[in-house]
C-alpha cells in the first residue's frame, strides 16, 4: 500500500475537503482527487461522499481511520528512529491551548523551548475552541477537563484559580460592589454563550444572576483585554490579572478552580519532538503550580448562594 495514498485520505478527512487537503499537503487538487481514486480503486470501496459542500466520509471511511493514523504515526516514528543518532531532536510540534493560558503563558515558555530545541518547530494555536488530538488539529492539547472517550493519554498539569476583577479607573467611576446585589447597576463582561465550548468556563453565569447588563466577548483574551480596558467588571484567571497592573479584585470571597489537562496520542511518545514537548510541559506546570494559584486554594461554587458560602468547585 502506498502511504501517500493514505496521507491523502487523511488530510481530507481531517480537512473536509480536497482543496483543503490539497492547500495542507501543498499539491494540486489534481493530484489529491488522483490519490484518493486510487485508494479507493485499491480498496473497492467509496472512502468519501464527495458533495458540493465538501466530502464525508462512509462507512467504509471511518473503519479506515484508525488503521491509516495508526500508519501516520509509525511513518512519524520511523523517521524519528532514522534521525535518532543526529546530535539535536527535530520535527514539528503542535500545541493547541485555551488562548488565555495560551497568550499570556504558554507563548513565553514555549519560546524557552524552542530556544532549548532549534531543530524543533513549535507551533502554538491559542484559541478558545476545543481541539482533536485524533484528527490531528494539534499534537498536544492543553484541555479544561479530561477526555472521557477515544484512545488519548490525559496528565493532569495543574489547579489553577479565577477571580471577579475590574479596572482600578472603572471602580473610580462606578464604584465597588461590596457583594453580589451590589452588581446590578454595574457592566459585566462575559463570555459568548455560542462559542463556549467547555462546560468548565460556565463561571461568568454566577455573576450574571445579578444584572443584565453586559458586554460579551469570546475568548478569555478579549475578556482580560476589555476589563483591564474598564468596559466592566468581570472573571479572569489569576495569573493573568495579577501580573497585569491597574486591576482590583472585586468580591474576594468568590472564587473559582478549575484543571488544566495535557492530551495526547499514545503513539506519539515514540516521536521525539512530541515527547521532549511533552515532557517540558508537564515539567514547566509542575515547577510554576503557585502561578496558577496565587491567592491560595480557592473557594468557589456553581451557584451564588454557595459562591458565597466559599464552598469548593472543580
Amino acid at each position: 500500500m502506498d502511504w501517500d495514498h493514505f496521507r491523502v485520505f487523511l488530510a481530507v478527512a481531517r480537512g473536509g475537503q480536497l482543496s483543503a487537503a490539497a492547500r495542507r499537503l501543498g499539491v494540486n487538487h489534481t493530484t489529491v482527487a488522483r490519490r484518493l481514486d486510487a485508494l479507493e480503486a485499491e480498496f473497492g470501496a467509496a472512502l468519501f461522499e464527495r458533495r458540493p459542500s465538501g466530502c464525508v466520509l462512509t462507512e467504509a471511511g471511518e473503519r479506515l481511520i484508525p488503521l491509516a493514523e495508526r500508519m501516520e504515526m509509525e511513518t512519524r516514528a520511523a523517521l524519528a528512529a532514522v534521525s535518532a543518532g543526529e546530535t539535536e531532536i527535530s520535527g514539528t510540534v503542535r500545541v493547541g491551548a485555551p488562548d488565555g493560558l495560551g497568550n499570556s503563558f504558554l507563548a513565553r515558555e514555549l519560546g524557552l523551548f524552542a530556544e532549548q530545541h532549534p531543530g524543533i518547530t513549535v507551533e502554538l494555536v491559542p484559541l478558545p475552541v476545543k481541539f482533536s488530538v485524533s484528527r490531528r488539529e494539534a499534537d498536544l492539547v492543553v484541555e479544561l477537563s479530561r477526555p472521557t472517550t477515544g484512545r488519548l493519554v490525559a496528565t493532569r498539569l495543574v489547579d489553577y484559580t479565577l477571580g471577579v476583577y475590574a479596572a482600578e479607573g472603572y471602580v473610580a467611576k462606578h464604584g465597588q460592589p461590596a457583594g453580589l446585589d451590589d452588581l446590578a447597576g454595574h457592566r459585566l463582561v462575559t463570555s459568548i454563550d455560542d462559542y463556549t465550548y467547555s462546560s468548565a468556563l460556565d463561571y461568568a453565569a454566577t455573576l450574571q444572576v445579578y444584572s443584565k447588563r453586559l458586554y460579551r466577548c469570546a475568548g478569555a483574551t478579549s475578556q482580560f483585554e476589555a476589563i483591564c480596558a474598564g468596559a466592566g467588571i468581570g472573571v479572569l484567571h489569576d495569573f493573568m490579572a495579577l501580573d497585569a497592573a491597574g486591576l482590583v479584585r472585586i468580591l474576594p470571597e468568590l472564587s473559582f478552580s478549575r484543571t488544566y489537562w495535557l492530551v495526547g496520542h499514545p503513539g506519539a511518545t515514540s516521536i521525539a519532538a512530541i515527547a521532549a514537548c511533552r515532557r517540558f510541559l508537564v515539567e514547566t506546570f509542575r515547577r510554576q503550580r503557585r502561578h496558577f494559584q496565587p491567592l491560595g486554594t480557592a473557594k468557589a461554587s456553581s451557584s451564588p448562594k454557595n459562591a458565597e458560602a466559599g464552598r469548593d468547585f472543580q
